[in-house]
């Protein structure tokens, strides 16, 4: 029997009417909207975000996001049709959809489709990564002392299961003094023999410190002149918070492997993430879950060896999850485009520049987020004098203004302004942080 995608299909147990069906089972776009989406206004741009509460401040949206509308409608066209019929529209979809969605991710990050993995979060796509590289006992993952503790354990658990070492720096002694050049030779002088990964975070959920990547892989580049292919050094970043925020093609930073959750900046559904790295870097790659692929399962169905090298779209959860948030993924990059991501860069650092330097200005407050936007994106670190940052957010929250402390040693408070906020949201929390500086 020949396996084409017919047969392919049908050895997988959808039967003959399957295609035909799930027409009927497709559902017509939901409509809530009261008005038309106008991109080019910001206020317009705000209103997307219509089910979020309007009497409180929403400076914490980096942690997880509100659904725009048109993110939500398209949640709810896949789950009404799912509920419709089932069997026919999953299965008329399950091997389409991940192109689909790959191909929207590419085309923001500036690779090719069949270089991006679909995830469920930037945990799983650590994961992946860090197990999925071969590393030999005696080699060692270089990182931070800076990254967040899913980095860290996925760090951890990579180099325990290999026989390898983990090696953590500092990139800088005091971030009120941090420069691009002193974090890359830190980087450049930390690189040893041994090293076989250097893992680090774009933008750094503790402080809102921004790394240079361009500069960093330039380093890595270096390093690996004259070396093996199975001693090159891997460049792993955690990109979740920068991917949506700043104006930056990710296939042309030089980065090995960049991963992210979309539920945060980029207003993705819940529950999702990528994985991008190009055609060279995955084939090294070893699986971590069965994947819902062609080639995999034409293997397994005839019982033939494997041939085809791993690809980024081999790479993903595998099995049954939530279809209608997964397959909603690319509603939210067609709004970062009709948005325009230049302007979204420019209006969230705009944002921020305008919280850093009201921060600045306050004797009792300790900025620690760099200013200005070279080494710093859409997170804002600072201390109150005096007081502990739990009791600075719980009395902000009193005051209708979301903020959060920072999951690390040492917990700064946090806000994050982005396109859900306007200039008078941020004067106001300016105004109400002064008062409890006193």
């Amino acid at each position: 029997m020949s396996l084409d995608r017919r047969n392919f299909l049908y050895l997988a147990g959808v039967s003959a009417a399957a295609a035909a069906g799930a027409r009927l089972g497709s559902a017509a776009p939901i409509s809530t909207a009261d008005a038309v989406f106008n991109p080019m206004k910001w206020e317009s741009v705000r209103d997307q975000f219509d089910l979020l509460t309007r009497e409180q401040i929403h400076l914490s949206s980096f942690f997880i996001t509100s659904h725009p509308r048109q993110v939500r409608e398209e949640i709810e066209r896949h789950r009404a049709a799912i509920d419709a019929n089932p069997f026919e529209y999953v299965e008329h979809n399950i091997f389409s959809m991940p192109g689909k969605i790959a191909a929207s991710a590419a085309e923001y990050l500036g690779g090719k489709a069949d270089e991006v993995a679909i995830t469920n979060s930037t945990t799983m796509g650590l994961a992946h990564v860090y197990h999925g590289i071969s590393i030999k006992a005696g080699q060692e993952i270089l990182t931070t002392l800076h990254d967040h503790y899913v980095h860290h354990e996925a760090v951890r658990l990579s180099a325990e299961r290999a026989g390898a070492t983990v090696r953590k720096i500092a990139l800088f002694d005091d971030i009120a003094k941090v420069s691009e050049q002193e974090i890359v030779n830190r980087i450049a002088k930390a690189i040893t023999a041994k090293t076989r990964v250097l893992g680090v975070t774009w933008v750094h959920s503790s402080t809102g410190l921004k790394l240079p990547l361009r500069a960093i892989a330039n380093v890595v580049a270096d390093s690996n002149k004259g070396r093996a292919e199975q001693d090159r050094v891997i460049l792993v970043v955690d990109g979740v918070h920068g991917f949506g925020v700043e104006d930056e093609v990710i296939a042309e930073t030089g980065v090995d492997f960049f991963i992210a959750g979309t539920h945060k900046w980029i207003f993705g559904p819940r529950g999702t993430g990528i994985v991008w790295a190009r055609a060279e870097n995955w084939k090294a790659i070893r699986l971590l879950f069965p994947a819902t692929a062609m080639e995999p399962f034409v293997a397994w169905i005839t019982g033939k060896p494997l041939t085809q090298t791993v690809q980024g779209s081999w790479v993903g959860q595998g099995g049954f999850h939530a279809f209608e948030y997964e397959w909603a993924l690319p509603a939210a990059f067609d709004f970062h485009k009709q948005v325009g991501r230049k302007r979204i860069a420019e209006r969230i650092h705009a944002l921020n520049d305008q919280c850093k330097e009201g921060l600045a200005k306050m004797p009792k407050v300790r900025l620690y987020t760099p200013r200005g936007n070279k080494l710093s994106s859409g997170l804002i670190a600072f201390e109150v004098e005096g007081m502990k940052s739990a009791d600075v957010v719980k009395r902000l929250h009193e005051k209708k203004i979301i903020a959060s402390t920072a999951p690390y040693r040492e917990g700064y408070v946090r806000l994050a302004p982005s396109l859900m906020n306007t200039p008078e949201e941020i004067e106001t929390a300016l105004r109400e942080i002064n008062a409890l500086a006193g």
